[in-house]
């Protein structure tokens, strides 16, 4: 057997020699030596509490340091485990405590420390499509400053833009509460499944990015906001309070925002300045990647374990429940995209904009129905369960 040798010259261990030994290290076979010279008197010292550190053997050849390769597995990565593949192919079904934050496809030594993450379960967070959005999430940031035309003129009259700030308080308390949910999951996620942890991640940003244009086109021509009822924030609380990922995601992102998809799309075409029909359809777009999230995730869930349809179907009764002697939506609401949709108080207008927001509860209807058909509700399940969402929308 021949051993290898590396001279370090005049380099020091404490000024990096170790990697040119570790480099050494790598062209012989486990049980072959690599001899050390170099011109540091101390180096001897320095290569045995190394060599030592990492598990190798070390000996003298001819009166010259050398260090042994050893299996790695029998020294200081003894027990080390690799945390999945790198691609998504390699998610795990249960992500081990011991993993923590280490990414996927690394090699984790033996003595990490756990982590406790709760949503360490892969039928419990993952959708296929998870990086697909995750990656169109991504490309799909806009800047407020710069997409939306706040400059725009604004001739509508002033009773107009009274509604369109009580709408606009009213979107910017739901989608607070859109944001504090993904926000709380986010950090139970285990890193394991990073592409629904950054999902979640942007989903967060989006709503934050919403709660901004939201403010900012209800104080353009205002300097307060408009109502909050108590009605609505009993409405929202059932939400922020909810435990579990899969029925937080269902009331939010299928039911709620999948209701606000068609308010936003009714402010798209009946805001009466570009301003609000701009911040409508880029809200709108960011919505749209939330329900398809929430609908691939529970597909999922739902068809790896049939039984949780009944459990979601179950929180939609017990949100009902909860919230049959709340007031629902504020009649200050309606009344204000009543206004919004006819644009002036003549009569004729005001029966046209009450005809608009019935049709606008109707299509919201329509869409909540055709999302849980999607998750395998019959016609007759999906009706009730429609029926019983909140009357505040989200």
């Amino acid at each position: 057997m021949t051993d290898a040798t590396v001279d370090l010259g005049g380099l020091r261990f404490e000024r990096g020699a170790h990697l040119l030994v570790e480099r050494s290290l790598r062209s012989v076979a486990v049980g072959e030596a690599v001899v050390v010279t170099g011109g540091d008197d101390e180096l001897p010292v320095h290569l045995r509490a190394w060599a030592r550190q990492r598990g190798h053997g070390y000996v003298e050849r001819d009166g010259s340091p050398a260090v042994i390769r050893t299996d790695l597995a029998l020294g200081r990565w003894r027990g080390a485990e690799r945390a999945g593949a790198a691609g998504t192919e390699g998610v795990r079904e249960h992500a081990l405590p011991r993993w923590g934050l280490a990414p996927r496809g690394a090699t984790v030594e033996a003595s990490s420390p756990p982590y406790a993450f709760p949503l360490d379960a892969k039928d419990d967070v993952w959708t296929d499509d998870a990086a697909r959005l995750y990656a169109q999430a991504a490309a799909a940031q806009w800047d407020p400053a710069t997409t939306i035309p706040w400059g725009a003129p604004i001739d509508h009259p002033e009773a107009v833009e009274d509604a369109v700030v009580q709408v606009m308080t009213y979107l910017i308390e739901n989608e607070t509460a859109a944001l504090v949910i993904p926000a709380r999951f986010l950090a139970q996620v285990h890193p394991h499944f990073r592409e629904v942890m950054q999902l979640l991640a942007v989903q967060a940003a989006d709503e934050a990015r919403h709660i901004e244009v939201f403010t900012r086109r209800a104080l353009l021509r205002r300097d307060a906001l408009g109502l909050s009822t108590a009605g609505g924030q009993a409405s929202l609380k059932t939400l922020v309070d909810e435990p579990d990922f899969a029925t937080a995601s269902f009331l939010l992102s299928v039911l709620g925002e999948g209701t606000f998809l068609s308010l936003l799309a009714f402010l798209r075409e009946r805001g009466p300045d570009v301003v609000t029909r701009e911040v409508a359809r880029w809200s709108g777009q960011d919505e749209a990647r939330h329900v398809a999230f929430g609908m691939a995730h529970l597909a999922r869930h739902i068809e790896r374990d049939p039984t949780v349809r009944e459990r979601l179907a179950a929180a939609v009764a017990r949100r009902h429940d909860a919230l049959q002697h709340t007031a629902g939506l504020n009649e200050e609401v309606f009344d204000a995209l009543v206004l919004l949709a006819a644009g002036s108080w003549e009569p004729d207008a005001i029966g046209a904009g009450h005809d608009a927001v019935l049709a606008l509860q109707r299509d919201m209807d329509d869409g909540r129905q055709k999302r849980l058909r999607r998750l395998g509700f019959d016609a007759k399940d999906a009706e009730a369960l429609s029926s019983l969402h909140t009357r505040n929308f989200m």
